[in-house]
């Protein structure tokens, strides 16, 4: 059985949410500002800040998407990683020292810098605000991913644990506290991760028992039969069968004993791998059963891309497919330095050489962390203990089948991992909300205390946002959903940085305009894509009203466009 109740699990699990919400009630005594309680008041110490870049960027998205998507297709999700890796180089030359020159508080801040202008507050801070709410989904829907194993609670109620245990966080420190999580949580999933990889190739590859197919139906109800019984622990019950191997090694040995990381790759590809594929059909009764199958791959089919379902077009000659693959990378590459999460960090340290440093422990950090990532997902590919209902779960259940101490402890990282993120997330919307709209956009005359209490209301609805939305997207990967939000942010958020640092012809009307074409046109080509209308509708893909799913290819130069347009447009009535 996959999931067994493990009360070490949940000992460590409750250890490691007081000690966060032990860490957000000592730093709430020290936040007596809006400085402190937006931006830490820039006394965060480069180091730290770096650490905490990591611990603020690899979210559940990171930790449990990309595993699970490499555990299941093989290279293309690591495509995700080598994405998100290279953003930090736009984030490091371009971003990093400018917006902390330019900033105080928000990321409104630095694009308003030389204007003054209430437009330019409006559409910054909705775009924070809907970037921010966007990637909040996968970070619910991993949350209620982990509760589920732990502590034996249905998916929306550990979205809910999740969700209440972050406002309390933000309520009581803000940024202070969020930035210490993040530092812990950060530093502890990379020692853990690479203490799972060390196993990993401690253990390294053998070959494991056939598996036959796994037959799972869900009636209109709810319930949920697996081969034909229900799924359960009591009698006449049965629960879904742990799975991934190895079919065959080269040279006909069954077990490698321990091998180093390239020894590892080397003989994967060598070596015939099952992955896990499925097919599911709607009954005349309105229940819905899915068979999952075995399939034998070669090794080298695995380690390179067009596994994924989204990826196989790059082996064809679908030009489409192959529009999109380039739209999610560019999605990825641009979407970094465009986070509002992440760019309010530069305004926590104390100076521009900070800003830059600090960037480049977080590289480090976050590169090192996402080379790990592929030997987890591979070894969690062969280590025999994939559900094969649920891909974010790969990496927890890795951890299982070297003990359930390691397992508690990653579950247990797995989820500060995801309270950091949301934290981040959810201090940045306040701050758009607080400091942008009411006292920026609308000319409120508030004070830090009243700024500071504003944001700690607007932080209990972001949440409260974030819950709904993590129930209702339960069943989407949370690294694809992550790549949505990538595109968001890069639309809108992205032209308006670059044109104001490098080109002195940029109006206030422009960076207005082009920040709210490039959001409201990524938004609206992801609702009207072929895979929101299979996973979130639950219509025929085909009849989608876009070409292809991921929209950056189209948006990003859209925005830079209409930026560049609008501010030629109006430059003679700024002269």
């Amino acid at each position: 059985m996959i999931y067994e109740p493990s009360p070490l699990a949940v000992i460590v699990f409750f250890l490691f949410v007081a000690l966060t919400l032990g860490i957000s009630f000592y730093f709430a005594s020290r936040t007596r500002s809006a400085q402190s309680y937006f931006a830490a008041g820039g006394g965060i110490h480069w180091f730290v800040n770096g650490v905490a870049f990591a611990g603020d960027y690899l979210s559940a998205a990171s930790f449990l998407g990309i595993c699970g998507m490499i555990a299941f297709y093989g290279y293309d999700g690591f495509l995700y990683s080598i994405g998100y890796l290279a953003g930090w180089i736009v984030a490091l030359f371009v971003i990093a020292e400018p917006l902390k020159r330019l900033g105080k508080y928000t990321f409104a801040d630095a694009l308003d810098s030389r204007f003054n202008s209430r437009a330019i507050k409006l559409a910054a801070a909705v775009s924070t605000l809907a970037v921010s709410i966007f990637y909040l989904i996968p970070q619910m829907v991993g949350a209620g991913v982990l509760i589920q194993p732990l502590l034996g609670f249905p998916h929306w109620l550990g979205v809910v644990l999740v969700g209440a245990i972050v406002i309390l966080i933000v309520f009581t420190a803000g940024m202070v506290s969020t930035t210490y999580v993040q530092f812990l949580k950060g530093g502890m999933l990379v020692v853990f991760s690479t203490l799972l990889t060390i196993l990993i190739l401690h253990r390294g590859l053998k070959v494991g028992p056939d598996q036959p197919a796994q037959v799972v139906t869900r009636s209109a109800g709810g319930k949920v039969l697996i081969d034909g019984l229900p799924q359960g622990r009591g009698p006449g019950e049965v629960d879904l069968r742990p799975v991934g191997h190895i079919s065959r090694l080269p040279g006909g040995i069954t077990e490698t004993g321990p091998i180093g990381p390239l020894a590892f790759l080397s003989i994967l590809e060598q070596s015939e791998v099952v992955l896990w594929r499925s097919k599911s059909t709607r009954n005349d009764d309105g229940s819905t059963t899915t068979t999952y199958s075995p399939k034998p791959t070669p090794g080298r089919e695995v380690l390179r891309p067009g596994n994924l379902p989204a990826f196989q077009g790059l082996r064809g000659n679908s030009v489409r497919d192959k529009i999109n693959f380039l739209s999610l990378m560019l999605a990825l590459f641009c979407g970094t330095a465009s986070l509002p999460h992440i760019l309010i960090r530069y305004y926590t340290v104390k100076d521009q050489a900070s800003a830059r440093k600090s960037t480049v422990v977080g590289i480090g950090s976050i590169g090192f962390f996402y080379v790990l990532t592929l030997f987890m997902g591979l070894g969690a590919m062969t280590s025999g203990a994939l559900d094969v209902t649920n891909s974010n779960m790969a990496a927890p259940l890795l951890a299982r089948s070297f003990g359930e101490l390691l397992f508690a402890v990653i579950s247990a990282i797995a989820f500060t991992t995801v309270l950091g993120t949301v934290a981040g997330l959810i201090v940045a919307a306040s701050g758009a909300v607080a400091h942008d709209l009411l006292a920026g956009f609308f000319r409120m005359d508030l004070t830090g205390h009243q700024q500071v209490r504003i944001a700690k209301i607007t932080a209990i609805g972001v949440g409260l946002i974030a819950i709904v939305l993590g129930i209702l997207f339960a069943k989407m990967n949370v690294n694809f959903l992550v790549g949505w939000a990538f595109s968001v942010a890069a639309s809108a958020n992205l032209p308006a940085l670059v044109m104001l640092l490098f080109w002195r012809g940029t109006t206030q009307q422009g960076i207005a305009a082009g920040i709210t074409v490039g959001m409201v046109s990524s938004l609206a080509w992801i609702l009207l894509s072929g895979d929101t209308f299979r996973d979130v509708y639950g219509l025929n893909p085909d009849t989608a009203l876009v070409p292809f799913s991921q929209p950056a290819i189209v948006t990003i130069p859209l925005g830079f466009a209409t930026l560049i347009a609008v501010s030629l447009l109006t430059k003679k009535n700024t002269e």
